[in-house]
């Protein structure tokens, strides 16, 4: 039997789940076309799984290794049918377990928030920019995701990768607006690298922290903490 994860990283992180020590697990096809995703990979269609046991084996051997948490990230997660199953495995070896998301499959969502410890949502820009840099066109499934994260989430944050010559003012401030009374935003510097999706963006300049600071103060209020990350 395989799962949909498609691979984990060999090394627990620090990183990745705000408070633990995690492992952290890759499943693949994602529902969005981000010519700056850093996970291009597991992009486009689904690939096979490994297998149930190669799986636990992983488990068991970052139980033995101190790891608390784990995260399960893609790709897009809740375009796995088995999603509920891998965080009831996770669960069985005593991991808290972060769910990563874009936001675009509610259903799903709605289904395993009850199961997990800690999402993180991308928001990728403010509503009327999604059908330009991401080609998702329901926005209605973003906004629905980001109401039922700040209603029933047991912790949760936001995230922007903000893009400076992309992600304006005007735009930002549809972000603040969407996610207004949420618990944590983060903003997060875009970097460059060689092996992006669209060929555009390894040219583009990483993101200053000044500008990171800007939106910073900028979105003040709309959520009980503001993070930066990378500036």
């Amino acid at each position: 039997m395989t799962s949909s994860v498609y691979a984990y990283l060999e090394k627990p992180s620090m990183v990745d789940f705000p408070g633990k020590f995690s492992a952290v697990f890759f499943t693949s096809g994602c529902n969005f076309r981000c010519g700056f995703c850093h996970n291009a990979s597991l992009m486009g269609r689904k690939r096979s799984g490994i297998d149930q046991e190669a799986l636990e084996l992983a488990c068991t051997k970052f139980k033995h290794n101190w790891v608390n948490g784990a995260v399960i990230t893609g790709g897009e997660p809740t375009l796995a049918d088995d999603l509920p199953q891998l965080i009831e495995l996770m669960k069985k070896y005593g991991f808290a377990v972060k769910l990563d998301t874009n936001g675009s499959n509610p259903g799903k969502l709605r289904e395993v928030l009850p199961l997990v410890d800690y999402v993180a949502m991308d928001v990728k820009t403010g509503l009327s920019g999604y059908r330009k840099l991401v080609h998702f066109p329901d926005l209605g499934k973003i906004s629905e995701s980001i109401e039922l994260i700040k209603a029933e989430a047991k912790d949760y944050e936001f995230r922007t990768t903000v893009i400076e010559s992309l992600h304006t003012d005007a735009l930002m401030d549809e972000v603040a607006d969407v996610i207004a009374g949420s618990k944590r935003m983060a903003l997060q510097a875009f970097i460059p690298r060689d092996n992006l999706p669209d060929k555009k963006f390894t040219v583009l300049p990483r993101t200053p922290s000044s500008r990171l600071q800007e939106l910073k103060d900028r979105m003040a209020g709309c959520a009980d903490e503001i993070l930066l990350r990378g500036a």
